[in-house]
């Protein structure tokens, strides 16, 4: 799967590509932002993973690139019951504020409703305030929390109802 947004002259700028988790790229990318992680919560997202769990049937990995350049990441891995679950989401710190994360969540709700997914979940915390009020301004609202961070007093559940039926 590519997807392309052009630039207003009509060059194309932000492509999105499928990935394999465990690519070299995409582990680049996922060392990143374990390391922000860190820097903000004080140690890495601990949530067990399976490079399987982002393949497709159910799952799949998206790379941001911009000009061939790879510049944020986002994975879908099956949920069960018609969720899909967003794991990694993450844009450089270089280009940020720029709008390339909310191309990239609105690619990736895409791509789960073409995997055959009816809503979006996800987990993600209060130091991570950029993302609260990007997944906030798309439509997402609160959930039961679940998985590994449910009992975390500093995680917020969200979800996003991608299709109805």
């Amino acid at each position: 799967m590519t997807l392309e947004d052009r630039s207003a002259d009509g060059r194309a700028r932000l492509v999105l590509v499928e990935a394999a988790y465990d690519s070299p790229l995409v582990q680049e990318l996922v060392a990143e932002v374990q390391a922000e992680y860190v820097q903000r919560y004080g140690g890495p997202d601990e949530t067990p993973l399976s490079p399987a769990e982002f393949a497709p049937p159910g799952g799949a990995f998206l790379v941001a690139l911009l000009d061939g350049e790879p510049v944020g990441t986002a994975g879908l891995r099956d949920h069960g019951d018609g969720d899909v679950e967003l794991k990694r989401m993450y844009v450089r710190a270089a280009h940020r504020r720029r709008g390339h994360a909310r191309r990239l969540l609105a690619a990736v709700e895409e791509r789960a409703l073409a995997l055959g997914h009816r809503r979006l979940v996800l987990e993600t915390g209060q130091m991570q305030p950029e993302a609260v009020a990007l997944y906030r301004s798309a439509g997402y609202g609160p959930i039961a929390p679940y998985g590994h961070y449910a009992d975390s007093p500093h995680s917020i559940h969200l979800a996003k109802v991608l299709a109805t039926g």
